[in-house]
């Protein structure tokens, strides 16, 4: 971590002294016929394999509208903007977790994957591949970005309508139905519920009915979106463990949490007398903790732990009973561990040249073979480090 800190201050006192070229310039797509050595002609995250290993592939603009409606990480998103694509490197991370989820054995309660490493080593990233690799081979996908906004900074708190002792997030229950609805709309009318729900005493969603009725519900009773919420994921949860020879039902599910740490974690939520929240004081909370058990089948439980949005964690930590902590350890014990390095020589390099080929890099220092060697001494082969010296460059 105090490299990453030298790193932004060098960064800094690089554009300072040296006369660099930074403004946007539109990168051109290769010419017709052609293809540069750091992109596989391989699109399908489902038949990637080491052939790919530091190539770069291109999701196409209505995957990533669909898959993730929330967005991706931010920086990745200006990244998108600026090249005009939306490209993912294949790493061997993503290959391991895709190479576990099409092995297992899914009559049996679902495994669980936790990817770990220091920040900016590409853990989201490694994620979200995996995640476009279930969506493509039709499943169910249950993904919380960032789990750390339900345990700060949350605009609206209010006491939950089930559980007099719990806390509902209403705004940010409803902005997640939402996405998962853009996510998952063909199973909203394959999928129906096995129980009626009441919410008040004259409004409730009746044994039997499609999903998307019970989706819907929420959106437009805001105040009850968090309990919705949990029912959503309890009928998933109870369905996805149908054989997949029992008709149009049945289907495979992938729960997805993106800096599962947080819910183990403190939160810097306060109740109106001033007292702290809990994280298990949170419906959604419990909710996503019941999800995250493997007490279920059919499907797949995917995690990262997350240091940039820990609160009250060092900075320097980073394994996973360091974040997590006892409770989270034991709660998600065992779990196949899945480290997330930083780049290798061939995934640094063919960064480098896809950097240059966007045009990222424009100084001509940055060109040689020495400047090359100087930003790996500087970036360490961090992937987000390494981004964020080439932004100066």
């Amino acid at each position: 971590m105090a490299l990453y800190r030298l790193t932004g201050r060098l960064c800094r006192a690089v554009s300072q002294t040296r006369s660099l070229g930074t403004a946007a310039v539109e990168a051109e797509p290769p010419a017709s016929g052609t293809r540069a050595i750091f992109r596989t002609v391989q699109q399908d995250p489902a038949h990637h394999s080491e052939q790919d290993l530091g190539q770069y592939y291109t999701l196409p603009p209505d995957h990533v509208c669909s898959v993730f409606p929330h967005g991706l990480p931010r920086h990745f998103q200006l990244q998108m903007k600026t090249f005009n694509e939306t490209c993912v490197m294949v790493r061997e991370p993503a290959l391991e977790l895709i190479s576990h989820l099409k092995k297992a054995d899914y009559s049996k309660p679902a495994l669980r994957y936790l990817l770990y490493g220091v920040t900016g080593t590409g853990k989201t990233m490694t994620l979200c591949h995996a995640l476009h690799y279930c969506s493509t081979q039709g499943w169910v996908v249950v993904h919380i970005p960032d789990a750390h906004l339900w345990v700060k900074n949350c605009k609206e708190l209010i006491p939950s309508s089930y559980n007099s002792s719990r806390l509902d997030q209403p705004i940010l229950a409803s902005q997640w139905l939402k996405n998962f609805g853009i996510t998952n709309k063909h199973f909203l009318s394959k999928i129906k519920t096995t129980k009626t729900y009441m919410w008040t005493k004259r409004e409730s969603t009746e044994e039997g009915q499609p999903l998307g009725e019970l989706l819907e519900k929420g959106l437009t009773r805001i105040k009850s979106s968090s309990d919705v919420m949990g029912a959503l994921l309890r009928e998933l949860r109870l369905q996805c463990s149908k054989p997949q020879d029992e008709g149009s039902g049945a289907f495979r599910l992938v729960v997805a949490v993106d800096g599962v740490n947080a819910l183990w974690g403190r939160t810097t939520l306060r109740r109106e007398n001033k007292n702290k929240v809990e994280p298990e004081e949170l419906t959604v909370v419990q909710n996503l903790r019941k999800m995250l058990k493997n007490d279920w089948c059919g499907g797949a439980i995917i995690t990262s732990l997350s240091q940039s949005g820990s609160l009250f964690t060092p900075r320097l930590a980073y394994l996973p009973h360091e974040l997590l902590g006892k409770e989270g350890f034991d709660s998600l014990d065992p779990f196949i561990p899945v480290p997330v390095p930083g780049y290798s020589e061939k995934e640094f390099e063919s960064c480098y040249q896809y950097y240059i080929d966007r045009k990222w890099l424009q100084h001509s220092q940055s060109h040689t073979e020495e400047g090359k060697k100087e930003l790996i001494f500087l970036s360490n082969r961090n992937p987000a480090v390494f981004e964020k010296l080439c932004a100066a460059l």
